[in-house]
């Protein structure tokens, strides 16, 4: 990298397969995104591909299928992401591809007006996911006010109002050599990867590396139950949460482990109580996720709507057992058993073992968060999970989303919610 700037590049070898995969990580993603353009870093990584350096998009995809190659680029909250996999004979005419798109996007007028129409036709598209109409409604309540709460993609008035300067001065702004993270896997030495590393960036402008803009997300006091209205639903979703851990949280580990315990494995409690004993729904789980921030802890079910309140109700009493009486040694150790049984399989290739090593750098998480976490799960106690539950789920504190038909089971839903405090009702096409 160039002498003014030093990008942390991250390379594991392999030799079970003639292939290359990379990924570009740009510290940025759609919190930048400016109020009344949301959806913005979303279609400027989309754009990537649509044009550069003279190639129209028609000769880029063509390009991408004669090397047989696959490339991907697109946006989280806190990520702008460029991937790409291609067989290693092929890997030096897919670099210098790759390349030119960073560096010399085009940034056409009538490719961005196709992307943007083609982007609007798939928000009317995702109201048919019941599921993904549950998490945004989750989010946009819970997150209220916040960069978490807003959508990736955007909304249709949103999307209209982003222009080609706006992605250009994006572009700019946040593709910069300064700003970004290189992990390389696959048939390739550490040389190798260095040297294909600087090829990659060396277009870039060095620029500055950017500052995390989101705040540390504050607890939405109370129960909040935000139903989407959807008529003929005759299964309904279900997401009930609140805020759950930062990885810098003393006791992360500890209730990580404690929570596959109550809904992160298929002998879990909530799998066991909700569909073994009773049916009522094919999938029940939970999770404790986590970004540079404090994010979500959720619970998910898919219940008939004739089930929907009484699975409801269910998971609050086992939400509230859970706290209050925590979970057992028998459970603990069977759980850990699990853990690090299991762990294998999150660093059985290349690919995975580097991604950890750039999730590291790029969620600045605590040193040693994955190579310590086997120890670190076996160190979780009884008590340390127990307390940790305690300290980080509240059952008072709580958003539960619903779709569903709500002149059919909306009064029994919101009835099935103890000191409820609020209840809004929201039309499927709301976004």
């Amino acid at each position: 990298m160039s002498a003014a700037v030093v990008t942390p590049v991250f390379v594991e070898s392999s030799d079970a397969l003639p292939i290359v995969s990379v990924l570009v990580a740009f510290r940025s993603g759609s919190a930048f995104d400016p109020p009344g353009r949301e959806g913005l870093a979303r279609i400027a990584a989309r754009m990537l591909r649509r044009g550069a350096a003279g190639l129209s998009s028609q000769v880029i995809e063509e390009t991408i299928d004669s090397l047989g190659g696959e490339l991907a680029a697109d946006a989280s909250p806190s990520a702008l992401t460029v991937h790409f996999e291609v067989i290693r004979r092929n890997l030096e005419p897919f670099v210098d591809l790759v390349a030119a798109l960073l560096s010399k996007p085009a940034f056409d007028q009538a490719e961005l007006g196709r992307l943007l129409r083609e982007s609007e036709a798939e928000l009317i598209e995702a109201r048919d996911s019941d599921r993904g109409l549950a998490s945004r409604a989750f989010r946009r309540t819970l997150f209220a006010g916040h960069l978490y709460g807003r959508r990736v993609s955007g909304s249709i008035p949103s999307l209209k109002a982003i222009t080609r300067d706006d992605v250009a001065a994006f572009n700019a702004h946040h593709y910069t050599r300064a700003n970004a993270i290189v992990a390389i896997s696959g048939d390739i030495d550490e040389g190798e990867g260095q040297s294909l590393a600087e090829r990659l960036l060396a277009g870039l402008p060095v620029g500055a590396r950017v500052a995390d803009p989101v705040p540390p997300p504050e607890r939405k006091p109370g129960r909040h139950l935000v139903f989407v209205d959807k008529a003929d639903r005759t299964q309904t979703q279900m997401v009930i949460g609140g805020l759950g851990t930062d990885a810098h949280d003393p006791d992360h580990i500890a209730l990580a482990v404690s929570n596959n315990v109550f809904g992160g494995t298929f002998t879990s409690r909530l799998m066991q109580e909700v569909r073994a004993k009773r049916g009522w729904s094919y999938g029940a789980s939970s999770r404790v996720g986590f970004d540079r921030q404090r994010d979500a802890f959720t619970m998910w079910t898919a219940p008939k709507a004739t089930d929907a309140a009484a699975c409801l109700s269910l998971e609050l009493d086992l939400l509230h057992t859970w706290r209050d009486a925590g979970v057992t040694q028998e459970e603990l150790s069977f759980v850990q058993r699990y853990l690090v049984r299991s762990h294998a399989f999150e660093i059985d290739t290349a690919r995975k073992r580097v991604h950890q090593r750039l999730e590291s750098e790029l969620f600045a998480l605590p040193e040693g968060y994955h190579e310590n976490y086997l120890a670190n799960v076996e160190a979780v106690t009884v008590e340390s999970a127990n307390a940790a539950v305690r300290a980080r789920i509240s059952e008072d504190d709580l958003v539960i989303g619903v779709v569903g038909t709500h002149s059919e089971i909306g009064d029994a839903i919101a009835k099935a919610i103890p000191n409820l405090a609020s209840v809004t009702v929201a039309p499927y096409d709301l976004e």
